[in-house]
């Protein structure tokens, strides 16, 4: 039996669909803190085990499967806005490893702080493992490597390269209009209230950092902080730092709120007798190109609207 010219193409036309389903499928791999993350096909299912890695995935508009700490995400980072029905996986510090795995994630994000608990994370699944705050690292550039890094693993290169396109943009036009306000050059000191007497301040070696900068200000403290780019201090060395704009991150307690209206301490404070303190809505310090960028609008709008002497 003769088979026709068409019946012969349509034969081939099989075997070479055939030969090419029995190949190997293309493997893509990126090194990461933890060794290197190979994946055979694009994650679905992601699992975000800080907030900073849920972060740079929402960016991307890939809402994660699961997150650790996620009740409290909504408080303290806020934006961008995580979905009300994700599965928490519980603490950051220690997440659930049976919770995990119940969510049959295809990718896990993670840092080194989880280090111990890496090799059980990658029986569960792929893992990609990068700290945005480490030990002589750079957290804004660790955070914009982080968000263009889970752009490539999950084919949203062209979204990444654009948040962060906007988002320098965006602190051109900030930096701009503090300019034309007189602003520039500015000393500012970012803190935190821990109790009435205590703060944090944001150190050069932060995320904040990165804000203060792109924007043509200066921070007024220049002491390396810990990993996380923090100092604690009393109030004494904010006196130390002489004329200042003091950038109060909320929330602040209404009962230490109430001790400083009666501080002498507090009420001796170059920013607090000259009305120059800001009080900004929370910013989560320790996060990614979001937080930094978040940090950025509040501050300048605050330094635009003019201080006042309290805090509430």
């Amino acid at each position: 039996m003769r088979l026709s010219a068409r019946s012969v193409q349509h034969a081939l036309s099989l075997l070479l669909a055939w030969l090419l389903a029995s190949l190997p499928v293309r493997a893509d791999t990126w090194s990461h803190e933890g060794g290197t993350l190979t994946l055979e096909q694009m994650p679905e299912r992601v699992v975000a085990l800080n907030w900073a890695a849920a972060e740079a995935l929402l960016l991307l508009d890939v809402t994660p499967v699961g997150v650790a700490d996620q009740a409290l995400y909504s408080y303290w980072v806020r934006e961008p806005e995580m979905p009300e029905d994700m599965q928490e996986l519980g603490a950051r510090s220690v997440p659930s490893m049976e919770a995990i795995a119940q969510l049959e994630p295809d990718l896990i994000v993670t840092s080194s702080q989880l280090a111990p608990a890496i090799s059980q994370l990658e029986r569960i699944a792929p893992t990609y493992v990068i700290s945005v705050y480490d030990n002589d690292a750079n957290p804004w550039s660790r955070a914009r490597e982080m968000l263009l890094t889970l752009g490539e693993i999950l084919g949203r290169e062209d979204r990444a390269r654009a948040v962060l396109e906007e988002l320098d943009a965006e602190l051109r036009q900030l930096r701009r209009s503090l300019a034309d306000a007189g602003l520039a050059d500015e000393r500012v000191a970012v803190v935190s209230f821990l109790d009435d007497r205590h703060v944090r301040i944001n150190a050069p070696n932060g995320l904040i950092q990165a804000a203060i900068e792109r924007l043509g200000l200066r921070n007024a403290w220049q002491q390396e902080g810990n990993f996380w780019g923090f100092s604690v201090v009393g109030l004494e060395a904010l006196a130390r730092l002489g004329e200042v704009r003091l950038v109060v991150l909320s929330p602040v307690t209404p009962a230490v709120a109430a001790s400083l209206k009666d501080s002498p301490l507090w009420q001796a404070l170059p920013a607090v007798r000259e009305e120059q303190v800001h009080q900004v809505d929370p910013v989560w310090a320790y996060g990614g190109v979001h937080a930094m960028r978040r940090m950025a609008r509040f501050l300048t709008r605050s330094l635009l609207e003019g201080g006042s002497d309290s805090v509430q």
